[in-house]
């Protein structure tokens, strides 16, 4: 399958298990409608900027919408965490972050 197929395949599937219709996603994210359609049949591919907006909208990851995972909300809380919060740390507090999440990565595998 080629990647703009999965693109296509990803996004309608997302939308459904929103239970959106292309408007709605279209409102949800600040696309126009007929942009919706054009990059579910394959006519048009998003920016960069229209990806994201897609996948904040149907809150799942990007990289699920470009099928480099397979898991549609596997790290997409992460995302939001990391931009809302991570940022605003100072890096000594990055730092301490990043060793708690190791841990519990760490954790995680034992059990």
């Amino acid at each position: 399958m080629a990647d703009s197929d999965i693109f296509q395949k990803r996004l309608v599937t997302a939308r459904k298990k929103r239970e959106l219709s292309q408007d709605d996603l279209a409102k949800k994210s600040g696309l126009k409608p007929a942009a919706i359609s054009h990059f579910e049949t394959g006519a048009r591919k998003p920016s960069f900027n229209n990806l994201k907006r897609l996948a904040d909208a149907l809150n799942v990851t990007a990289d699920y919408l470009l099928g480099r995972t397979d898991d549609p909300e596997g790290f997409a809380e992460a995302d939001v965490a990391f931009r809302h919060g991570f940022e605003q740390l100072s890096s000594e507090q990055r730092e301490i972050a990043l060793d708690f999440i190791e841990v519990l990565a760490k954790r995680s595998k034992k059990e």
